[in-house]
């Protein structure tokens, strides 16, 4: 290489290997062994293994595709030495032949492939010699395999927590109690099995006395299943503990822990985890496994989301239950069923109609707007009924809800693709005092947002038309008077759409499934502060 300046003399019983460039040198080191590696300028020692410390997988090819060097990285990727190989070839895509010639033309190129069971994420960078020419090149990959299945699961977990938590309460409603539960216990199994690949699990729920009864349980011992457990921090195994304080639990190693008490035979390890709704803990979803320390960071952060989607299953379950006691219950689910949603339909389609004929037709948009007075009558009619029954979403534990005055009269539209959400709207929002009314997507609550006027407006960020950001920013400009509060199930939040509403004065955001004291807080506490300008 280059004149060489050390700042240490060399050992007199060591011999010096020169070479005057870069593939020159990676070509020495892929045909002999070196102690120390020493490059030109001001450089000092380097390891042998300089190459290695670039990350990932590292390979120098000629002109003619073949392979003169990788690292031990590259070499496992392949499957072992690859010297002498051509490139191309041995990662099968044909695609690599062109990358090839652009970076031998002197353009860097960069691609992703799939070979065997990795995805690998590939740069390919032309070596130029001091003449401009293009003898080598230099190709830096990434396994993105890992990254590529976490994102898969997340996406999966968002897919599978619409049908989990999205009964059909009209078709539950008809079925016997123990056609509910089975019902309950095949979702649960599928998608423990499909997306979290968990075959030891046990469910218990917790009742007003305090006893973790099971409601699923699959691979523990007959002695678990039948176990008496109760929610305290002692005695009653990891499950007791996790109900009693609240908190996730891995248990790595099931020999040594303390609150460990055997549920399948031959587990050395645990991961208990509380289902929660409203805050409380309403029971603990339970797997384990016979290897010691079974569960990753990201593992736990999957269940664990999987787990807020089990708990609004389980709730919706109680709720059904519950719903079977209480006639008052029932009748307020039925006029919500059977009149609100249509209604709000009928306001949706009126005034998608009267947006068209303003200012074409006095006559037809007169007529369009007693139709909207009369829907909104029979809202209003809903509402004075519904605040002499009891609350169709309270569970048995749940107290009664307050009356709120600052909430009496207050006009509210809720924007969700989910008919369970729009008609838990009208339930707690109609017995709180507001005037309800909702829409299924964007287009239908701008164009409500242009011709009514609202207190308040909630919307979901995952609309099927309408971005989150985007929506918050045409309801502002719908109505800069109102207050608008962004809803979100899903912790996964690719599109920055809260950060970014966050930046523009959005104060409150709820996350599903948020506790009724969250949402009246958020519509009796509006923006103090004055909103800042919208980007266009």
């Amino acid at each position: 290489m280059d004149e060489m300046h050390a700042t240490r003399p060399m050992p007199p019983d060591w011999d010096m290997v020169t070479a005057p460039g870069l593939p020159e040198a990676v070509l020495l080191l892929g045909e002999q062994s070196f102690d120390a590696v020493v490059t030109g300028g001001n450089s000092s020692l380097l390891l042998p293994a300089v190459l290695e410390a670039l990350g990932g997988g590292v390979a120098l090819i000629r002109l003619d595709r073949r392979i003169v060097w990788a690292n031990a990285t590259f070499e496992k990727w392949l499957g072992g030495p690859p010297l002498g190989r051509d490139f191309a070839e041995i990662l099968g895509d044909p695609q690599i032949k062109d990358a090839l010639a652009a970076a031998f033309q002197g353009h860097a190129f960069q691609t992703r492939l799939q070979h065997d069971s990795r995805l690998l994420s590939l740069r390919l960078t032309p070596i130029k010699t001091p003449q401009g020419r293009c003898d080598f090149v230099l190709a830096l990959g990434q396994d993105e395999t890992a990254s590529q299945a976490q994102q898969q699961i997340l996406d999966r977990l968002h897919q599978a927590s619409g049908e989990l938590a999205g009964f059909n309460t009209d078709k539950m409603a008809e079925m016997a109690e123990e056609e509910r539960v089975d019902f309950l216990k095949d979702k649960i199994r599928q998608f423990t099995h499909d997306l979290l690949h968990y075959d030891v699990i046990e469910i218990r729920l917790l009742n007003l006395n305090g006893e973790l009864t099971s409601l699923l349980a699959e691979g523990m011992t007959p002695e678990a299943e039948e176990r008496q457990l109760y929610a305290n921090e002692s005695g009653n195994g990891v499950t007791g503990y996790v109900a009693a304080t609240g908190k996730t639990y891995v248990c790595t190693d099931a020999a040594h822990d303390p609150h460990y008490i055997e549920g399948a035979k031959g587990a050395r390890s645990s991961l208990t985890i509380p289902l929660k709704w409203d805050e409380k803990v309403i029971g603990t979803f339970n797997v384990e496994s016979p290897e010691t320390s079974a569960f990753s960071s990201q593992e736990v952060q999957f269940a664990e989301i999987f787990c807020r989607e089990l708990s609004t299953a389980l709730h919706t379950f109680e709720l059904l239950q519950f719903e079977k006691q209480t006639v008052a219950a029932q009748q307020i689910e039925a006029i919500n069923r059977e009149v609100a949603l249509p209604v709000d339909e009928i306001l949706t389609v009126a005034t998608s109609i009267l947006e068209r004929w303003i200012g074409h037709e006095p006559e037809m948009a007169e007529k369009l707007k007693k139709i909207l007075t009369g829907a909104r009558a029979i809202k209003q009619s809903i509402q004075r009924v519904s605040e002499n029954m009891i609350p169709a979403l309270a569970l048995p534990m749940s107290k009664p809800v307050e009356t709120h005055p600052k909430l009496k009269g207050l006009r509210v539209l809720v924007v969700d693709n989910e008919d369970r959400v729009r008609r838990t709207a009208h339930a707690i929002l109609g017995k709180l005092g507001c005037i309800v009314e909702t829409a299924r997507d964007g287009a239908e609550a701008l164009t409500l947002a242009r011709l009514s006027s609202y207190h308040a407006m909630l919307a979901d960020i995952r609309l099927p038309d309408v971005g989150g950001f985007e929506m918050y920013r045409q309801l502002r400009q719908a109505q800069p008077q109102a207050h608008v509060i962004l809803m979100t199930g899903f912790g996964y939040d690719g599109t920055h759409a809260l950060v970014k509403s966050r930046q523009a004065g959005l104060k409150h955001i709820l996350y599903k499934p948020f506790k009724v004291d969250m949402l009246i807080f958020a519509l009796e506490n509006p923006d103090t502060e004055p909103l800042k300008p919208l980007p266009t």
